[in-house]
């Protein structure tokens, strides 16, 4: 690449960090890598057999963790798809990895695709993951060495790596907010979890990328909480403490079974009052 500086047919290996420098950048990520790695296993179990290896790298473009089997292990090591090798586009030009940071976007590079000519052996499937406060944190990449992989194979690997990496952001975004009731949003049209975290208080205190794109929220960083009425629709004709109170009466009879009378008492408050206010906001006793 011109911007870059690169020689597409320069035969070095992909630069690697020393193990000191992986293990920082693992320490920086923390319990992320936890939630990762039985999804990782996971993936692996699924493709590790068809001659393919699986790769987390940080936001840099940097091999943070690895898969592979034990047959395929030389040939993943000798092209530099292990663990501290710099697959950013500043380093290696257009590839699975690095692209998919680049355009923070699921990329599939098949093969002569890569910039640089000793890659061009190697198939590259990749899914960016974003963290809790929506900002990237790195790439899930499964690459193939097989000469005879086909590029319809090539584009069903890459829905499943698509797929693994929207449930690594899932679970991380679901620890980062543990006491929140989480809120799923149907929207078939995004690559991302498409999540919303609501207080006990109904108020939106994080949301995924693909939430905060769908719902025109804050890009990145700690979200200033909101009513969640005010992202996913509210009833124009109450007030705000009028859905605050019906909001909390259809708890209290909720919690009750339905008994109107035994909600009144959880209420503090005489059966009848209970009535009154039940048809001045309009629920019925069903």
């Amino acid at each position: 690449m011109v911007k870059h500086g690169l020689d597409p047919s320069h035969r070095k290996s992909p630069h690697r960090h020393e193990m000191s420098q992986v293990i920082r950048r693992c320490e920086e990520l923390g319990a992320f890598l936890e939630i990762a790695k039985p999804k990782i296993d996971q993936l692996f179990q699924m493709v590790g057999n068809t001659g393919c290896c699986v790769l987390l790298t940080d936001d840099q473009g940097v091999v943070l963790d690895q898969r592979s089997t034990d047959a395929d292990a030389e040939i993943f090591n000798r092209w530099g798809l292990w663990s501290g090798a710099d697959w950013s586009e500043s380093s290696e030009g257009t590839n699975g990895i690095g692209t998919c940071l680049a355009e923070e976007r699921q990329v599939t590079i098949h093969r002569d695709e890569h910039f640089f000519t000793r890659n061009t052996g190697m198939s590259c499937m990749d899914a960016p993951i974003f963290g809790p406060d929506g900002a990237l944190i790195g790439a899930l990449d499964v690459s193939s060495c097989r000469a005879d992989q086909t590029e319809s194979y090539t584009r069903l690997i890459g829905n499943v790596v698509m797929q693994a990496a929207k449930q690594i952001e899932t679970e991380a975004f679901r620890a980062a907010f543990p006491k929140a009731r989480i809120i799923a949003a149907p929207d078939a049209r995004s690559d991302g979890a498409v999540l919303l975290a609501v207080d006990q208080d109904d108020l939106v205190i994080g949301a995924t990328r693909a939430a905060r794109r769908l719902y025109q929220l804050e890009q990145g960083g700690v979200m200033t909480p909101m009513p969640a009425s005010d992202i996913l629709g509210r009833d124009s004709g109450m007030s705000a403490l009028e859905r605050a109170e019906r909001a909390a009466l259809k708890r209290a009879i909720a919690r009750a079974g339905g008994n109107v009378s035994a909600a009144a008492r959880e209420l503090g408050i005489g059966r009848a009052t209970l009535y009154r206010r039940m048809n001045r906001l309009g629920i019925g006793e069903s």
